[in-house]
């Protein structure tokens, strides 16, 4: 009797330590029964958006960022001198029936409907509209912060969804000065946060520094250099793949994301790298993405997965052609997918990325891509292919 006690009893104690097992799998989302990484999965979507009325074109796709309604609002170079003028854009030059530049801020839903467009400059405006559009965001009133990185561009413009002209942030005309209060150098990111009303400005192409500006004011607050240096626009900043990087940003700084926990990201895309840090500029941590990675370097736009705890990090990477799937925390590469190409889910240059509330991740490309391209979320899946992995379902390749 005793031994079927024995036995029942480790019997039972087999059953409660598998239980334990179990459950403590199901508490660890990035791992699978079977030890694979879990990680989100994409598939492009090749019909989205639908195209654009008027025969109009998309020049170089600078910016994307998606609003409390799920529009997918976009920000291109409308230039002439962007396209082929006697092969692209004829009906703007007189010469064919097509085509023509579109307006600069082109706004999408879910669908890929083309709900509105508007914005350029405009003679007698009272508003410098930037030489070279390059960012934009979308404040939780529905309003469009964008940014310019061409000559002069030394400030940030607010509209209203509609595109009506609210304020200048900054004072155009002005050059390079990494520790000024009243203006920027040449900005390629804007990111708001909403719930502590404050806007981070990756300032950018010029000056070597991450801005933080009241959301409703414009009002400068504090700013930081890389490692949370005071910035220094004469600082030796070569990047040698290897050794130790700068202690200045390379740049350019070409984005400052926050996260929900309080850490804001920041993208010094000429060293290949991701510095954390807190909201107050403290340093936390960095990564280095694709160190061997030369020109215009890895690290472009980052974006967060929607869920609350944001668990994923994505990253655009417009030199290697190819987006990354990050874990946050541990600052992990899980996978990559993407490649070099024309065709729907390649790449040319891609430049912006953003994330929408189901997951579905939109990215534009800049130079000749000139699109915009969405990857509709398949769920959390095994990683079978650690670096490129296709988006087009296997039964289509």
């Amino acid at each position: 009797m005793t031994k079927i006690k024995l036995l029942i009893g480790a019997t039972l104690m087999v059953a409660l330590v598998a239980l334990g097992v179990v459950q403590s799998k199901l508490q660890e989302p990035a791992v699978a029964a079977n030890n694979d990484v879990m990680a989100p999965h994409f598939l492009v979507d090749p019909l989205w958006p639908k195209p654009l009325p008027n025969h109009w074109l998309m020049g170089r796709t600078i910016g994307v960022d998606v609003d409390e309604r799920d529009h997918i609002f976009v920000v291109h170079r409308d230039q002439a001198e962007m396209f082929g003028m006697r092969t692209e854009i004829g009906l703007f030059a007189g010469v064919s029936e097509c085509c023509t530049p579109a307006p600069p801020i082109l706004e999408f839903d879910l669908e890929g409907n083309l709900i509105n467009a508007w914005g350029g400059a405009q003679e007698g405006a009272p508003y410098v509209w930037p030489a070279s559009n390059h960012g934009i965001d979308i404040a939780p009133n529905g309003d469009v912060w964008i940014g310019g990185n061409g000559g002069g561009d030394s400030h940030i413009l607010v509209f209203t969804r509609d595109g009506e002209y609210i304020r200048t942030v900054g004072v155009p005309g002005n050059s390079r000065d990494s520790n000024s209060t009243t203006h920027f150098a040449l900005v390629a990111e804007i990111a708001i946060d909403g719930p502590n009303n404050e806007v981070y400005v990756a300032d950018g192409y010029r000056n070597r520094r991450v801005v933080v500006v009241d959301l409703t004011t414009g009002e400068f607050k504090r700013y930081w250099g890389a490692y949370g240096n005071r910035p220094d626009d004469s600082a030796d900043v070569t990047y040698t793949p290897g050794e130790p990087g700068p202690q200045q940003f390379r740049g350019p700084v070409h984005c400052a994301e926050p996260s929900n926990d309080g850490l804001v990201y920041v993208c010094d895309r000429g060293a290949d790298r991701i510095q954390v840090f807190r909201s107050d500029g403290t340093f936390v941590k960095e990564v280095i993405i694709s160190p061997a990675t030369l020109s215009q370097g890895s690290t472009w736009d980052i974006d967060f997965s929607p869920d609350e705890e944001q668990e994923f990090l994505y990253l655009a990477d417009g030199q290697n052609f190819k987006i990354y799937v990050i874990d946050r925390e541990s600052l992990e590469v899980l996978y990559t997918f993407g490649d070099g190409g024309r065709q729907p889910g390649l790449f040319y240059a891609p430049h912006s990325l953003a994330v929408d509330s189901q997951g579905n991740i939109y990215t534009t490309e800049t130079y000749e891509g000139k699109r915009i391209q969405k990857f509709l979320y398949q769920g959390m899946r095994p990683v079978t292919v650690q670096d490129r992995a296709p988006t087009w379902p296997a039964n289509e390749l």
